[in-house]
């Protein structure tokens, strides 16, 4: 599962954008990778180690959350279960 989100494109801010996604990992457990920065430039990645994909996708879709209160939007999703 991936998220990618990003600022509104001002007239003199670069745009943020903030990048989730979820790998499994060779141990049977699940890794969310998130990438932060301005765009076009390289940004900050950050690993958290879950044991299970469940509450792997709980944090993710938390910090998605997180993200659009602080102004962030919803560029795109990819790989989304159904529920």
């Amino acid at each position: 599962m991936r998220i990618y989100m990003q600022t509104a494109i001002g007239e003199d801010a670069t745009p943020r954008y903030y990048h989730l996604h979820l790998q499994e990992d060779l141990l049977d457990g699940w890794t969310l990778v998130r990438e932060s920065g301005r765009q076009g430039s390289g940004g900050r990645v950050v690993k958290q180690h879950f044991v299970d994909r469940e509450s792997a996708e709980q944090a993710m879709l938390k910090l998605r959350d997180e993200h659009v209160r602080k102004g962030f939007r919803v560029v795109f999703i990819q790989g989304q279960e159904p529920r």
